[in-house]
């Protein structure tokens, strides 16, 4: 098993906040030294109080499943023989009230964009059988109560075969 940590910082600096008027910027810094501005998403709190620029949670949580889920696929297309040339995901997460009528995010809905190259093309059973184990594998899908959705496309390079 593992461990993996992220250390959200944020200071309150001049405001009162107790009218909440304060600033939603913070900072998310990770052990290998990267650190990533982060703020409320504007959805939620109005700029100036935010920044339209900063990752906010509901990004960040389309980002980890998406590259959770590419970095699952990849290993299993090299596992299966398939080169990958690129993949670019166009992740979203959709929110809704739950039964509760709380805010949640209901829905994870991938759109990887895959181009294959080499001797051995592949085909759309390929793919989906990939997308299929890269979600069971993947850490963070077995992890929530969202839907995630793969709509994906894929092309073969070499045969310039798009799907």
């Amino acid at each position: 098993m593992s461990t993996h940590v992220a250390i959200v910082s944020w200071a309150r600096g001049e405001a009162v906040f107790t009218d909440r008027k304060y600033d939603r910027r913070h900072l998310w810094s990770f052990d290998g030294g990267a650190d990533v501005a982060a703020a409320a998403s504007p959805a939620n709190v109005r700029v100036p109080l935010t920044d339209p620029a900063g990752v906010d949670p509901e990004e960040a949580f389309a980002a980890a499943v998406s590259s959770c889920h590419m970095l699952w696929f990849l290993d299993f297309a090299a596992r299966a023989g398939f080169r990958v040339d690129t993949y670019v995901d166009h992740a979203e997460a959709h929110c809704s009230k739950n039964a509760e009528g709380r805010d949640w995010v209901d829905r994870v809905v991938l759109r990887p964009e895959v181009v294959f190259s080499g001797d051995r093309p592949v085909t759309e059973e390929d793919v989906d059988a990939l997308h299929h184990q890269a979600h069971a594998a993947c850490h963070i899908a077995n992890s929530v109560r969202s839907e995630i959705i793969i709509d994906g496309s894929f092309w073969n390079a070499s045969e310039d075969v798009h799907d």
